[in-house]
Order: C-alpha cells, then structure tokens, then sequence
C-alpha cells in the first residue's frame, strides 16, 4: 500500500463501538470500528493494535485526535462526569493515551464538541451564528455554538442536553435514545434481540410494540427540542449521530416540535432543524479540527 503524508490517527468513542479513521490530503480516510470493550485493558489492547495497523501506511503521523465521552478536560489530562463507557473517567487519561500512541502529540474533546467543530468547520453551521447540535447515540449529547463559536461552558459541561428531565425518574439520554427504545422493544417482546433498524422496519411493517417505541423516540425527542428552542431561540439545530442519516428524522421533528410550540401558544420562534451532513463521521472530522485548533503550528495537508 502506497504511504500516506502528513496525517493524524482519530478514534471516536462511544458506547457501543469504537470508530477510527486517518486524516490525510484534507479528507477522511480509512474507516473502521471495534466493539467497546467491557474493560479498560480490553481497550488499550484494541487501540494499540489498531493504532499500529494504521500508522503502518502513514509515512508521517503527526498525532492522534479523540472524541470522547463525558466532561473531557484536555489540559487536565482528563475525564470527569459520567458516561456509557465507566472505566475511562477520573484519571490520568492523556497519559495513558500517550504511552499508547507512541507519545505523539494527543488532542482530547467531547464527542458533542467534535461533532459540533464539525459543523462549524465544513458543515451545517459554516452559515449561521447560532446553533445547538444534538447527537443522539447510546446516549444524548450535545453542543452549543454562539457567535459561531463553541461554547464550553464554566465547568466544560455546556451542552449536556442529556442531563435534562423528562420525567420523575428519567433524563433524555435516559429514555430518548434508539439504544433505549430498541431495550424496551427487546425486554417486551420476547423474540430475538433486534437492532435500530429493524425496530423502524417492524414500525413501518404495521408491529403496534415498535409503531409504541418508535413513537415515544420521537416525543421524547420533540419535547427535548421544544425545551432547547423555547429556551435559547437558536439559528440552527443540528441532529448528529446515527439516527441522523434516517432521511425523515429532520421533518418529522420540524413537525412535532412546531406542534409543540403552537400548543404552548409560542408563535415567534422559527424551527430550523437539519442532520448533520457528516452522520457517523462527524465526530471524527471534528476532533481533527480540536487537533489542529490545539496543535496549530502542526500544518496537516
């Protein structure tokens, strides 16, 4: 295989896999995932082999971008909060990355922060002042851009949208996500264990149990929406993760949230929902930009 130039190593964090690409020619390259470990020694093997595979067609590696989960504290070296993936919080993380990665240079940030920096750099907020990216995966997370910059917040948890109360008991990231409504379909229906898809294709196939699933994605979710723009009014919300590449998600939220807000008598507030134009890559692409933001006399081609 031919050598690639002056490229960065990415990983992407999640709850259910591991994604990973290389950055090179100002594109991205060489996709791939690994299922999340169960341990933090499971990982580190699994990072370091992958690592290794693809530094092996890079002639000149300047580094590794992260997207991670959780309140990620790149000058500390670490990560606070909590997230779907327990090991990973609460010590020297950066450190142990970098005597992974052959102590090249390591730039960490929140996935919805990537995914964000994604927007900003090449995408769906390029073109506005103000904008909300929610990325819905295993959990709800979240972003929030004014003045067409990223807004981190305080104690760097601006944006957790996920934290927000849906009922007595639960949060968003709780109850509003395909992982959870896929659980509820799983544990009621006493068949196989299906996937995301399928419980949409079985919505579509006229099955009440996921039609009752399916819906209750899209409340939760419509009310989570409501919540944000009657609250901040932004430019732009921008729906990421993998959910976001289902072409109708957009309208029909457009349409709930619109309910939503005539229901409450709230008639100013425009509603500019769209996917991000990246899917599952935005959280790459946007810790490569994290990377060159930290590193920016490294100047990648």
């Amino acid at each position: 295989m031919e050598a690639i130039l002056m490229a960065v190593i990415i990983f992407d964090f999640g709850g259910t896999s591991v994604k990973y690409g290389v950055w090179a020619q100002n594109e991205l390259g060489q996709n791939g995932s690994f299922k999340t470990p169960a341990t933090w020694e499971e990982m580190q093997k699994q990072l370091q082999a992958t690592f290794t595979q693809l530094k092996s067609t890079v002639s000149d590696v300047q580094g590794v971008a992260l997207s991670l989960p959780g309140v990620v504290d790149n000058e500390k070296g670490e990560i606070r909060g909590l997230s779907a993936i327990p090991y990973i919080h609460n010590f020297p993380i950066k450190a142990a990355f970098s005597e992974l990665f052959d102590h090249l240079p390591i730039a960490m940030e929140n996935d919805a922060n990537c995914a964000a920096l994604a927007e900003l750099w090449l995408g769906s907020a390029n073109d506005v002042n103000s904008a909300m990216v929610i990325a819905l995966g295993t959990g709800v997370g979240g972003s929030v851009i004014m003045n067409h910059q990223l807004v981190r917040g305080r104690n760097l948890v601006g944006g957790e949208f996920g934290f927000m109360q849906m009922t007595p008991e639960e949060t968003w990231s709780k109850i509003g996500t395909v992982v959870t409504a896929v659980q509820r379909y799983n544990d009621q229906s006493g068949e196989a264990a299906i996937n995301g898809t399928e419980l949409f294709d079985r919505a579509d196939a006229g099955d009440e149990l996921a039609q009752k699933e399916v819906e209750k994605f899209y409340h939760y979710n419509a009310v989570g929406l409501y919540n944000l723009i009657s609250s901040f009014n932004p430019d732009r919300i921008i729906l990421a993760g993998g959910v976001s590449a289902r072409p109708d998600l957009a309208d029909i939220l457009i349409h709930r949230v619109t309910n939503l807000l005539k229901w409450a008598g709230l008639s100013e507030p425009t509603v500019d929902i769209q996917t991000s134009r990246f899917s599952n890559d935005a959280n790459l692409i946007g810790a490569v930009k994290n990377f060159k933001d930290c590193y920016s006399d490294i100047d990648l081609k």
